[in-house]
């Protein structure tokens, strides 16, 4: 993982050349691009935004605010990846590729085309940035910055910044000048649901979907409630608690659960989770347990609204 956390928005053709020399590939770097290329694109197809995402291109676009999407990668790959999601395209005033400038990121040339087509001056642009390379061109473009790391374990690589988040969710556009965010219902937020697979022990969730890297992203952080269907066949309601913990080693996702209704005994059933709400974050960069700890005004929070429309239909059909 180290080796290619830090190809973290890094250009295709150094990327490339990186892996080829990291791994002692019997391919030049141009061949390994044309080998990788097409399970990328069939990746792409799978690929879903991460939570809160939608919420705020949905919420730019209402209020007439232009956005534009800036990427590392080459224009035709970003066009492909954009076009993999419903209504971003139209959605996007810009969407430029390395490719349509000089010097990619960390150089600030992306940044500065992108406010350059959208009509608008740099100072008055601010970047949303998951990669390292990303927060150093956006701050070297003289344009504000807030990160939501794709890596947790550097955090503190990111503050440099103008402000890190550990997720979208907890994005406040307010603080930015552009218009608040007013979906918050009953002191939640209803969400896209979030779908992950694990077992339950003394309180603990156990990841052990396959593919839960992609179900579960770095950025779902924070305090959620949900429906959980048992392999028993019961569905109980839920509150969870998703953090980090880098404190024996190893940087490990910590998943902490209490239901609201059922019984907290049960042992090794295997289930299937949907997160529909969202509650609160966590106030501080790293992580600590008492952050992460359920408290009870949350599950008095999950009880209350769960069973509110807004909430209670996106837990119907969990699968």
């Amino acid at each position: 993982m180290d080796k290619e956390n830090k190809r973290l928005g890094m250009l295709q053709d150094k990327a490339a050349i990186g892996i080829v020399e990291d791994y002692d590939l019997p391919l030049t770097p141009q061949q390994y691009i044309e080998s990788i290329m097409p399970m990328f694109h069939e990746k792409w197809l799978q690929a879903k935004p991460l939570p809160g995402v939608n919420r705020l291109i949905k919420h730019l676009h209402k209020h007439g605010i232009p956005f534009s999407v800036a990427s590392n990668s080459a224009r035709k790959n970003v066009e492909a990846k954009v076009s993999a999601q419903r209504g971003w395209k139209e959605y996007f005033s810009v969407i430029l590729g390395s490719d349509d400038v000089k010097s990619g990121k960390p150089s600030p040339d992306l940044f500065l085309e992108a406010a350059n087509r959208m009509g608008v001056e740099a100072s008055s642009c601010l970047v949303i940035e998951d990669s390292l390379v990303g927060v150093k061109a956006g701050m070297a473009a003289n344009m504000k910055v807030v990160a939501v790391p794709s890596i947790e374990s550097e955090l503190d690589k990111f503050s440099i910044a103008d402000h890190v988040i550990h997720s979208f969710l907890d994005f406040q556009p307010q603080q930015w000048g552009l218009p608040p965010l007013g979906d918050w219902v009953n002191k939640a937020l209803p969400i896209e649901p979030i779908h992950f697979k694990g077992s339950y022990t003394n309180g603990l969730v156990k990841e052990i979907s396959d593919n839960v890297a992609s179900d579960l992203p770095v950025q779902a952080c924070g305090v959620y409630f949900g429906w959980v269907d048992f392999d028993s066949h019961e569905r109980v309601k839920i509150v969870v608690s998703i953090s980090w913990d880098g404190s024996h080693g190893s940087f490990r996702r910590i998943i902490n659960a209490c239901f609201i209704n059922g019984s907290n005994e049960i042992v090794d059933h295997l289930m299937e989770v949907a997160l529909v709400g969202y509650i609160r974050g966590f106030p501080t960069k790293q992580f600590s347990s008492i952050d992460a700890e359920i408290l009870d005004q949350d599950k008095l929070i999950a009880e209350a609204c769960i069973d509110l429309a807004e909430y209670s239909y996106l837990g119907c059909n969990i699968s």
